[in-house]
C-alpha cells in the first residue's frame, strides 16, 4: 500500500505539438507519488515515449511542448532555464531508453559513461563513481563486472548493453526513473532479473517510475496503476489488476486479449517439409579468439518460418550475421537453393544479397536518419530492378501500404517516426528487393501488440502468396508459438534442440528450453515473485543482490 503523499511528479493538461501543428499528446494529466509505479500502454505512435521525455522536459527534434506543466518535487520545470533543468535531468529524474544502442556513445568506454552523471553534478569523485558503477554492474548481474565497464558498446551484446543503460540512470539515485521498454532487447531469463532489480530500486528507494511498455504481462510485474494511450490520448487509467480483469474500453479489451493470444500454438508444425532454400551444416563462427557459433546445422524451406531463441548471447544474432555473411564463417557450409554461397558479403552476387534479406533488431541504427522514408524503401527497387523514379515511387506506396503506413510517410525522415513505426519501414525495405529468404532478427520488438499482431499477419499473407521463407530470431516465445512451424533453440553458440515447436514447447523438454519457457511473465501481477520464490531453495523468497 503506497503512502498518501505529495506527487514526486505532476503533469497537467499535457500538450505536445510538432512543426506542423499536429497534436502528439492531447491533454495528458497525472500524478506520480513516491514509490508508485505508472505504466504507459498503447500502440505506436500513442505518445508513450513523448510523454516519458516530457516528464524530463524535453521533446524530440521537430516537436515542442505547447501546454501543460510539468512539476517534478513541487517545481514547474516547464519554467526553469536550461541550466536548471540540466540540474534536474539526471540527478532528480532520469531517462532508459529503448534503444541502448543508439543512445551509448561508441566512443567511449561503458565505464565512462555510466560514471559521467554523478561525476559532472558533484556527487561523487572519479574513485567513487567508479566503484559505484562496478557494484552496479554486479546487481545488475553483467559478466566480469569489475572488467566490464572497460569494454565499448559495440563490444557487448543487446542485452548486457541494456543492462549498462539501466545502471547509468540508476548511478545518480534519482528520485523519478522513466523506463522506455527496458526490456525490449532483454531475453525472457534476463527480462526477469532486470525486472526484479526494478522492483527491488523502488522498493528500497522509494523511487517513482513510468514503465513505458507494449507488453501487459510485463507491466503487470512491476506497475501500480496503468494509463492506456491511444492517438496522444488517455483513454483509460486504472489499477493495474482493473485493466488486466476489468478493461471497460473497447481498446483495452483488445490488448488484453491479443496479449492472452501469445500463449497459444497458432500455427501448424508438421513434419512435412518443402524444398530446402537454406541448408546451414556445421558452420563455425568466430570474433577474434572467440567462437560464437558453434558447429550450427539449420534448414529452412520454401513457405516455412524457423525460429531461432535463446538468452542474450547465445549466438542467435551471429549465426544470422553469419548466414548473410556479414561474420565471414571459418567452417562449414551455407547452400542456397542448393547453391554453396561464399563465406564473405563483399564475394557474393547482387542475385545472392538480393534473394537474402534482413529485418535488423534496432531500427533507430538500421535507418540513414538523413535520408527520407521514401528514399530508404525505394533505393533496393531501384538498385536490383533498375525501375523508373515513377515506378519506384509506386512501389514505396504499395509497401507503405502494406506495412500500415500512410503513403504521406514516404516524404518523412525516419528521426520523425516512432520506434514501432520505424521498424516497419525497416520491414518495408526488406520486401523491396522480392526475397526468397527474410531474416527477421527480433522485427517486432519494438511494436506494441496490435501492431506486432498486423505485422506478422502480414509476414504470413507473404509467405503464402509468395512462398518466402523466414528464420525468425526473437527472444518472445509468445511470438514463436504464433508464426514459427519450427524452432531451434541456441545455448553458447549451439543449436541445442531443434523441431516443429509444437514438440518442442511440449514435456519432457530440454532442461534449458524447460527454463526459457518458466520465463515467459503471465498476465497476473504475482507472476514475478511467484518465480523468483520458486528459484529459492524450500520455496523462500529470492535474497537480494548488492545494495544499490
Amino acid at each position: 500500500m503506497i503512502a498518501v503523499t505529495k506527487p514526486v511528479l505532476k503533469i497537467t493538461d499535457l500538450r505536445v505539438e510538432n512543426l506542423t501543428g499536429a497534436v502528439l499528446v492531447d491533454n495528458v494529466s497525472f500524478e506520480l507519488r513516491p514509490g508508485e509505479v505508472l505504466g504507459l500502454i498503447g500502440e505506436s505512435g500513442a505518445g508513450k515515449s513523448t510523454i516519458g521525455l516530457a516528464a524530463m522536459v524535453y521533446a524530440r527534434a521537430g516537436c515542442s511542448i505547447t501546454g501543460g506543466s510539468v512539476e517534478i518535487e513541487g517545481l514547474d520545470s516547464r519554467k526553469a532555464d536550461a541550466e536548471g533543468r540540466r540540474e534536474l535531468r539526471g540527478r532528480h529524474i532520469a531517462y532508459v531508453a529503448q534503444s541502448a544502442a543508439a543512445s551509448f556513445n561508441p566512443a567511449h568506454t561503458i565505464l565512462e559513461q555510466v560514471c559521467e552523471m554523478p561525476i559532472q553534478h558533484g556527487l561523487m569523485s572519479k574513485a567513487e563513481a567508479e566503484a559505484w558503477a562496478i557494484e552496479l554492474f554486479r546487481a545488475l548481474d553483467l559478466p566480469d563486472p569489475d572488467k566490464f565497464g572497460s569494454r565499448y558498446p559495440h563490444q557487448v551484446s543487446g542485452g548486457q548493453l541494456q543492462r549498462a543503460m539501466a545502471a547509468m540512470a540508476i548511478s545518480c539515485r534519482p528520485k523519478i526513473l522513466v523506463f522506455d521498454e527496458p526490456t525490449t532487447a532483454l531475453d525472457v531469463t534476463t527480462q526477469i532479473e532486470v525486472l526484479a532489480l526494478i522492483k527491488k530500486l523502488i522498493r528500497e528507494y522509494n523511487t517513482a517510475a513510468l514503465y513505458i511498455t507494449h507488453d501487459l504481462a510485463v507491466v503487470a510485474q512491476v506497475a501500480d496503476r496503468i494509463m492506456v494511450l491511444r492517438g496522444g490520448k488517455e483513454i483509460e487509467i486504472g489499477t493495474t489488476s482493473d485493466i488486466l480483469n476489468k478493461p471497460k474500453t473497447a481498446y483495452a479489451k483488445a490488448l488484453v486479449t491479443e496479449r492472452k493470444a501469445a500463449d497459444k500454438i497458432s500455427v501448424e508444425t508438421v513434419e512435412k517439409r518443402g524444398p530446402s532454400v537454406l541448408e546451414v551444416s556445421n558452420a563455425v563462427g568466430v570474433y577474434g579468439d572467440f567462437v560464437a557459433v558453434k558447429k550450427a546445422s539449420l534448414s529452412v524451406s520454401k513457405s516455412e518460418t524457423v525460429a531461432v531463441v535463446g538468452e542474450s548471447g547465445s549466438g542467435k544474432s551471429s549465426l544470422a550475421r553469419l548466414i548473410v555473411g556479414l561474420l565471414p564463417r571459418s567452417e562449414g557450409s551455407v547452400r542456397f537453393n542448393g547453391v554453396d554461397l561464399p563465406p564473405a558479403l563483399k564475394s557474393r552476387t547482387a542475385d545472392n544479397l538480393r534473394r537474402i534479406q534482413f529485418i535488423y533488431q534496432q531500427p533507430d541504427v538500421a535507418l540513414n536518419p538523413r535520408q527520407t522514408v521514401g528514399d530508404i524503401i525505394g533505393r533496393p527497387v531501384e538498385f536490383y530492378f533498375n525501375r523508373s523514379k515513377p515506378e519506384v515511387a509506386k512501389r514505396v506506396d504499395e509497401l507503405l501500404e502494406q506495412v500500415g503506413l500512410p503513403k504521406d510517410y514516404a516524404t518523412r525522415l525516419s528521426t520523425a517516426l516512432s520506434g514501432g513505426q520505424k521498424q516497419r519501414v525497416s520491414i518495408a525495405r526488406a520486401l523491396a528487393a522480392e526475397p526468397d529468404l527474410i531474416i527477421c532478427d527480433e522485427p517486432t520488438s519494438a511494436l506494441d501488440q496490435l501492431v506486432a499482431d498486423e505485422i506478422l499477419k502480414l509476414l504470413k499473407r507473404l509467405q503464402d502468396d509468395l512462398g518466402v521463407a523466414y528464420l525468425f530470431i526473437t527472444h518472445d516465445l509468445g511470438i514463436v508459438r504464433r508464426i514459427a512451424h519450427r524452432t531451434a533453440v541456441m545455448l553458447r553458440g549451439e543449436i541445442i534442440a531443434e523441431g516443429p515447436t509444437e514438440r518442442i514447447f511440449s514435456p519432457p523438454f530440454h532442461p534449458y528450453t524447460e527454463k526459457l519457457l518458466a520465463s515467459v511473465p503471465e498476465l497476473r501481477t504475482d507472476w514475478l515473485e511467484e518465480v523468483l520464490a520458486k528459484r529459492e531453495p524450500g520455496g523462500k523468497p529470492k535474497k537480494a543482490k548488492p545494495k544499490v
